[in-house]
C-alpha cells in the first residue's frame, strides 16, 4: 500500500508564493514516478508538474517559469515539493499528489490540498 499526504495549501494573494509538500510512505520504493496535478473549480484534473520515467521533469505550459518540483528521499519516506511563485487567480485549485508504480501500473492519489489565490 502507498500513502500520499499533501500539505501546504491555503489562501494567498495574487503574486504570492506557496510551497506544497507530499509525503509518500508505504510500498514506495521501486520504480515509480511522482508528480503534482490540480483540479480547478468546475474543471478537469490536469498535470502541473511531474517527474518522468527518464528522471527528468515536465511542467504544464501554464506554470512554466513559476513552478518547481523537487524530491527528497529519507529512510522510509519520499517527499515531493511543489514550489509555486507569482501565483495567479487561475492557479486556484485542489492540488493532488500522484504516484505511479511503473512495475504494475498502479496509480495512487493523495486526498488533495486546496490552494486559493485571491485578494
Amino acid at each position: 500500500q502507498v500513502q500520499l499526504v499533501e500539505s501546504g495549501g491555503g489562501l494567498v494573494q495574487p503574486g504570492g508564493a506557496l510551497t506544497l509538500s507530499c509525503a509518500a510512505s508505504g510500498s514506495i520504493f521501486g520504480i515509480n514516478v511522482m508528480g503534482w496535478y490540480r483540479q480547478p473549480p468546475g474543471k478537469q484534473r490536469e498535470m502541473v508538474a511531474t517527474f518522468t520515467s527518464g528522471g527528468t521533469t515536465d511542467y504544464a505550459d501554464s506554470v512554466k517559469g513559476r513552478v518547481a518540483i523537487s524530491r527528497t528521499t529519507a529512510k522510509n519516506t519520499v517527499t515531493v515539493l511543489l514550489q509555486m511563485n507569482s501565483l495567479k487567480p487561475e492557479d486556484t485549485a485542489v492540488y493532488y499528489c500522484k504516484l505511479v508504480n511503473l512495475m504494475d501500473g498502479m496509480n495512487y492519489w493523495g486526498k488533495g490540498t486546496l490552494v486559493t489565490v485571491s485578494s
